[in-house]
């Protein structure tokens, strides 16, 4: 789920990697949101726009949208982490 910060919900699937940590900093992290069919494209005008990330565990992440992808399965919005990783 991507909450945004007036605290709308979007529902859909996220796959999410770790890079190797660099020396002494925390891992970046990294993924793509699939909106859920019932969401539509997802937010609007939402490339450079920091977003929640939450797991179905609870867990949450900061993410910043960095781009949209279209294809033949719907949208994709490329994410990028801001701070630790929440998997």
């Amino acid at each position: 789920m991507l909450l945004s910060s007036d605290g709308t919900r979007t529902p859909g699937t996220a796959a999410l990697f770790a890079e190797p940590a660099r020396r002494g900093g925390i891992p970046p992290w990294a993924g793509d949101f699939r909106p859920a069919n019932s969401a539509g494209n997802g937010p609007k005008n939402a490339v450079g726009k920091t977003f929640t990330l939450e797991l179905p565990d609870g867990s949450t992440g900061r993410v910043v949208v960095q781009s949209l992808k279209s294809g033949k399965g719907g949208v994709v919005l490329a994410l990028m982490g801001e701070d630790a990783p929440p998997f």
